[in-house]
């Protein structure tokens, strides 16, 4: 539970540092785009602060073409 207090308060920084010039600026696209990329940053944190476990893109990837290599291996063989 701490890990994410803590986590909040980095992010409270991180905003407090960076938003105001995007407003004094007026640049509403990049200030959506910053806000998108915390939130999904400070999600993936809090998960894994929790010990919540997610799926790893690798394992996707490695699942697809796990039997097409097993297949092109048999043949090298």
């Amino acid at each position: 539970m701490v890990a994410v207090i803590g986590i909040f308060v980095i992010v409270a920084v991180i905003v407090a540092i960076d938003v105001p010039p995007l407003l004094r600026k007026k640049c509403k696209k990049e200030l959506g785009i910053f806000s998108v990329l915390l939130l999904f940053g400070t999600a993936l944190s809090i998960a894994q602060a929790l010990n919540i476990k997610f799926a790893n893109p690798l394992d996707w990837i490695t699942t697809i073409y796990k039997p097409l290599s097993d297949i092109i291996e048999k043949l090298l063989k």
